[in-house]
């Protein structure tokens, strides 16, 4: 079996640190999806219409710039995909990452941080950004006081 990859996205650190930890389980590599314009708290306030996060997930079709590309996605047989939950699916940044790939004969993995929603019509809208014959899984919502005990019993669920 080749490699995993844990792949996140996160503004707040709650992600960040739910990938940090599912990298520890499963001995995985971590790689940040950081966006080349960072997101400021201003534009990460879902109560205002114009604010910048606002805007992107109302357009399904905004695809925020990344920093970097990986360029060893073909090392990776098991990548998972983390990210914060904004108006119900995955901010429109992580289909930039999955677009920017082929996923072809590899597991993607997604998981979600979320205060209280579910993950919604996420799977919908982010397995469209991978090619057909990627192996999907069903999008793993975790609460932000998820535990390395949480994130192992979800894993060892996985049947990987």
């Amino acid at each position: 079996m080749g490699k995993t990859l844990v792949a996140y996205f996160s503004c707040s650190g709650v992600t960040e640190k739910l990938a940090n930890n599912l990298a520890y389980v499963v001995g995985g590599e971590i790689y940040n999806i950081e966006p080349k314009v960072p997101y400021t708290k201003a534009d990460l306030n879902w109560t205002d219409p114009n604010s910048r996060s606002t805007v992107e997930m109302r357009d399904k079709a905004s695809r925020p710039e990344i920093v970097k590309k990986l360029d060893n996605i073909d090392e990776y047989d098991i990548i998972y995909v983390g990210f914060p939950i904004w108006w119900y699916v995955a901010p429109t940044i992580i289909n930039t990452f999955l677009e920017s790939y082929d996923f072809s004969g590899k597991t993607v993995i997604p998981f979600a941080t979320s205060g209280g929603s579910d993950v919604g019509e996420t799977d919908k809208f982010l397995h469209t950004s991978c090619s057909d014959n990627t192996n999907w899984r069903n999008a793993k919502r975790f609460a932000s006081n998820a535990n390395v005990d949480d994130i192992k019993n979800w894993v060892d669920g996985l049947n990987l």
